[in-house]
């Protein structure tokens, strides 16, 4: 008799369905596992033996073999243990044949029979509800994140004999129901409050966050560059419940939503992610044995800070543009491709040379002495097509002594995100139906629907456009500009003062 239990293979955050089919016979004894199974999964057979000698079973003398279907699909990762397990334990009777039926099991077995967490749980949870399935068994610990796969029990379980007392009725598991996220708490970010002086930066960081649009600040040390960096998440709305899910799985699969998300299992809060400039271009995009998400899917629906942008090899942040246009990256390995969601916002700061001080002129003592070549061959490891991709481009003078002496701020982050927040409004009822979440990802139709400009605005951007050399996407991204500009003020059209504004964000 063959035994099927049901588990799935991960890609990505996309699933595969696998049918793990255990078949004991007479012959040798061996435990044999087929279907392009790796390592790791392989070694499930030394697991598996001694977790079932610390439940007092033995596994018979005879040739085991273990198929894992559909057998052209690679195979990895630990939570193959609890599946094959399962398939033997029916195979020997010691489970009923109905235990597996509609059911999907995920989990790595320790020496003792206890069960550890593994990623990738909470896309597991949710190709059982694809599939049609009635319950998924997942360890203790990732519980709370499989429980946000609705309509599925979640039977979560610290070891085998939990799974055997349940099953045979003697300590039922109630399924794990998913617990409310919390609420975003503005208060807990830091405060807008804290900026001295700076109006025009702490404006234009206004804009990004309503618009999601990317965003470079280039200035001396000490300006406050990473300062207003830093509070850009506490601008961005919470995150909606779809959005949550997909960054969750995207955690998920990264081994990280067990300490992320903690007993909530869920992802509720905006990715803020700050790699140090000496990340290599895997750390960014992602790969590995395993091609595992990098810093840009991990910032998905959220910030990547790029601190000292100039810092970071070249042929790194080139690849960044890829993703910045199409919200996604596909990690491409001999047997396999994998493509995760990377539609973030990127923020990058940077001095405008490598003293830091192009440009200065109030103090004598703090002026770049090899001006003006030292600056034209730092911003020159930054390249054209790059640059091109920031929608907003502002230089942040230093701050001034009297700025300094001045008191807090009375505008805090919860203020100038309630306008952030009324601004998103706006774009989520133009935007409905289209997809698309705000006016960075605007383009094609839904560009020239959002951005009709009367005559005066018309013929202002023309000008700018011939006497600045605008590109395509400059040209556009000028537009997207001034219509979040537009929306902040709550006006439906686009007018001459709006992208005047605009301009002014890239350097005209």
């Amino acid at each position: 008799m063959v035994v099927h239990v049901n588990t799935v293979a991960l890609s990505g955050i996309e699933t595969t369905l696998v049918d793990v089919q255990v078949h004991i016979a007479g012959g040798e004894p061996a435990i044999t596992v087929v279907g392009l199974p790796t390592g790791s999964v392989r070694e499930s057979r030394e697991r598996i033996r001694v977790a079932f000698h610390a439940l007092g079973l033995r596994l018979p003398a005879k040739r085991i073999t273990v198929n894992l279907s559909p057998a052209d699909v690679p195979k990895d990762g630990s939570h193959y243990d609890l599946p094959i397990a399962v398939g033997l334990l029916v195979a020997l009777g010691v489970l009923p044949a109905d235990a597996t039926e509609r059911a999907l099991f995920v989990g790595e077995l320790g020496l003792d029979g206890s069960l550890s967490p593994v990623a990738g749980v909470l896309p597991a949870a949710v190709a059982a509800v694809s599939a049609g399935l009635s319950s998924v068994y997942v360890p203790a610990k990732n519980g709370p994140e499989a429980a946000w796969a609705e309509g599925v029990d979640v039977l979560a379980i610290n070891n085998l004999k939990d799974l055997l007392d349940h099953v045979s009725g003697e300590a039922v598991i109630t399924p794990t129901i998913a617990k409310a996220p919390l609420s975003e708490d503005i208060a807990g970010h830091l405060d807008m409050a804290d900026v001295r002086g700076q109006e025009t930066a702490k404006r234009a960081i206004e804009i990004a966050a309503a618009g999601g649009h990317n965003i470079l600040l280039s200035g001396p040390p000490g300006s406050g560059k990473s300062m207003l960096a830093a509070r850009m998440v506490g601008l961005l709305p919470p995150l909606a419940p779809a959005e949550a899910l997909e960054v969750s799985m995207i955690h998920s699969v990264a081994g990280m939503l067990t300490q992320s998300a903690g007993e909530v299992g869920l992802v509720t809060k905006r990715p803020f992610r700050d790699p140090h400039h000496s990340a290599s271009s895997v750390a960014l995009t992602g790969g590995g044995l395993k091609a595992q998400p990098g810093e840009m899917s991990l910032a998905h629906r959220g910030v990547l800070f790029l601190d000292e942008l100039p810092e970071f090899p070249r042929q790194v942040l080139e690849t960044l543009r890829q993703p910045l246009e199409t919200g996604s990256i596909t990690i491409s390995r001999a047997n396999k491709h994998v493509t995760y969601p990377a539609r973030f916002q990127l923020v990058a700061a940077m001095n405008p040379c490598p003293c830091g001080y192009f440009g200065v002129q109030e103090q004598a003592s703090k002026q770049c002495r090899r001006a003006p070549g030292c600056a034209e061959t730092y911003v020159a490891k930054l390249s054209g097509p790059l640059l091109d991709r920031f929608d907003v481009q502002l230089s942040v003078p230093p701050v001034a002594a009297t700025d300094m002496a001045l008191p807090p701020a009375k505008e805090t982050t919860a203020d100038v995100a309630a306008r952030v927040a009324a601004a998103r409004q706006i774009m989520t009822a133009r935007l409905t139906g289209t997809g698309l979440m705000c006016n960075a990802e605007l383009g094609g139709k839904a560009l020239d629907a959002a951005c009709p400009l009367p005559e005066e605005a018309r013929a202002l951007m023309t000008r700018a456009a011939e006497k600045y050399g605008l590109s395509a996407r400059g040209y556009h991204r000028v537009l997207k500009v001034a219509r979040t500009i537009a929306d902040l003020a709550q006006e439906a059209d686009i007018n001459r003062t709006h992208i005047a504004e605009a301009l002014s964000y890239r350097g005209m």
